[in-house]
């Protein structure tokens, strides 16, 4: 691992985080309920049922939903878990979603002031050290991990298939892993010593590719980085389980963020 190379690897994770409709252009979380609501950020009144989401856009309200334009009442369906839908308003993004059990509407402006001023995350200094080789040792069968949020009130069940192994600073620890993005890969959520002092405290997530033959994998810390609930208040992030609370400081990957401190 080279400077040059986290530095690419950072500015291009920047980039997600700031583009016009990521997080930082939230501006607001919304519980949909059985009453429907208007929000002063959205089009059309938002509620939830048996049937899922569903929308009562006024005259001359309009979404664009998969290229499709459209009014009146529209039923978005019952979203999975984790699942979402995005509705173009002009030049917004309306985030129609499930999250810890309840459906939920978070629209996205690019003119959000959050995302106006923000000017990058600081972050450790990419170190060697704290490139690790670990272990994962599979559980017997993946187990259902429930964990909290950043949301009072809501909890997020991930099905972990095992924990990774390892040392660091001379202590041998371990991390409960969910699955990953691409097939075979992880993430942990993980705090450790310096969270709430350099780093952001409630959590932040490590991306961990699929294990070699013999179970080895790595762990680049210096690629450590903040979840949305680290910029917004309007992330329903999940918390790490107990058991990846590290007894060390982990001095590598992304610092709390200017908006933070």
């Amino acid at each position: 691992m080279s400077t040059d190379e986290w530095a690419r690897w950072h500015a291009e994770h920047e980039k997600q985080l700031a583009g016009p409709h990521g997080f930082l252009a939230v501006t607001s979380l919304n519980f949909l309920s059985e009453t429907p609501q208007r929000f002063a950020d959205a089009p059309g009144e938002w509620s939830t049922g048996p049937g899922g989401v569903v929308v009562e856009l006024a005259g001359g309200e309009t979404l664009t939903v998969d290229g499709a334009v459209i009014g009146g009442r529209h039923e978005f369906g019952v979203l999975a878990e984790r699942g979402d839908i995005d509705a173009e308003a002009g030049d917004a993004v309306i985030e129609i979603a499930r999250r810890g059990g309840f459906d939920v509407v978070r629209p996205r402006h690019p003119s959000n002031p959050l995302r106006q001023r923000y000017h990058g995350t600081p972050a450790y200094e990419p170190a060697e050290k704290w490139v690790l080789t670990g272990r994962y040792v599979p559980f017997d069968a993946p187990r259902e991990v429930t964990v909290g949020a950043a949301v009072e009130g809501i909890e997020h069940v991930y099905e972990s298939p095992g924990r990774v192994e390892f040392e660091a600073l001379g202590t041998p620890l371990a991390l409960t892993v969910f699955n990953g993005r691409t097939p075979g890969s992880f993430f942990a959520l993980f705090t450790d010593e310096t969270s709430g002092v350099t780093t952001y405290a409630a959590n932040r997530s490590l991306a961990i590719g699929a294990p070699a033959a013999d179970g080895t994998v790595t762990l680049d810390f210096n690629r450590a980085t903040n979840l949305p609930c680290a910029y917004t208040d309007f992330a329903t992030c999940p918390l790490p389980p107990a058991e990846n609370r590290l007894p060390v400081a982990v001095e590598a990957g992304e610092k709390i963020p200017y908006e933070r401190l």
